[in-house]
């Protein structure tokens, strides 16, 4: 590519620019499953630094590099803590002249922005306390596997106004889908957050105070663990604050008979979602996380190489 481009947040890509990715998914992942080589990336190498726990992020960016010929540097906060050690500034201009590619899991956005302000190569978004755009790329490409476009089709979220549910809304304003929000009392999407990425419209943002509303009609229900990475303190008043918002038979039976159920994993049966719904019909989330590893393999082919016909 002849200018160099992050992906810190949905909204760092247009609406064409995904329907390239998705589309490349698509051909990736068919050639994964016929065991058919695609090495794109030879002698490429990708930095990820991991300022949070992971293991699908690890195992889908890290298998997905070395499946395209590329190699991996893996960093951990033993390894190096970003501006503990030295200025998150330096530590990006020492990064990007050895590697090509940056994938960095942290916590405040403004980490990430400050490492690819600096940054000769591509940096991407892990997921961050505010944003996790690779996991919704893979959620839609889920759903266009199983659906076709999400265009005009209602997701409803319930559960924390977190991370997720930021980047849903970027993500439906972007993509023109509507997300019925449904979150307990105090826990409500930040909508500062989402607004000033690009995100949220009132044509495709709905909040409920009842989450069994949020799901009336929905194309795909999903939902988040109730205590994020980072809030483990909160976890005993979260559990009661969350009471009402596990998802539920009764909730999926609300939506659309054809409706989806989706979860970003790691998942609490009995918690924020029932077993009987993650284990039964309409869950997908085996496909979604397996997904992660496909689009984010399109993702780094595509900053690193541009569009390939």
């Amino acid at each position: 590519m002849s200018t160099l481009q992050h992906y810190l947040q949905f909204t760092d890509l247009t609406a064409s620019q995904y329907a390239y990715l998705f589309d490349r998914a698509s051909l990736i992942k068919k050639k994964f499953k016929a065991y058919e080589k695609h090495q794109p990336l030879v002698d490429r190498t990708l930095a990820m630094i991991f300022e949070k726990a992971s293991t699908r992020t690890r195992v889908s960016f890290e298998a997905g590099m070395y499946q395209m010929g590329g190699s991996v540097v893996h960093l951990t906060t033993g390894d190096s803590q970003l501006g503990r050690s030295e200025p998150i500034e330096d530590s990006a201009r020492v990064i990007s002249r050895m590697t090509d590619l940056v994938m960095i899991r942290t916590f405040e956005q403004t980490k990430i922005e400050r490492f690819a302000a600096h940054s000769r190569v591509p940096v991407i978004n892990g997921l961050t306390n505010e944003f996790h755009p690779c996991q919704i790329m893979a959620d839609i490409f889920t759903f266009i596997e199983h659906r076709g476009s999400i265009q005009g089709k209602t997701v409803a979220w319930v559960g924390d106004g977190n991370n997720m549910a930021n980047t849903w809304l970027q993500a439906a304003k972007l993509l023109d889908f509507k997300v019925n929000v449904s979150t307990p009392q105090g826990y409500e999407v930040d909508e500062k957050i989402a607004v000033s990425a690009g995100g949220i419209s009132s044509d495709h943002y709905q909040s409920y105070s009842n989450p069994l509303a949020a799901c009336q009609d929905a194309d795909l229900v999903t939902t988040d663990v109730w205590t994020s990475m980072g809030y483990e303190a909160e976890n005993e008043v979260r559990r009661q604050a969350f009471a009402a918002w596990r998802v539920t038979a009764e909730m999926m039976a609300a939506a659309k008979p054809n409706a989806l159920f989706m979860h970003c994993l790691p998942a609490h049966r009995g918690e924020e979602v029932d077993a009987d719904v993650i284990d039964g019909a309409q869950s997908v989330v085996w496909d979604e996380a397996e997904n992660r590893m496909h689009v984010q393999k399109a993702l780094m082919e595509y900053l690193l190489l541009g569009r390939l016909s």
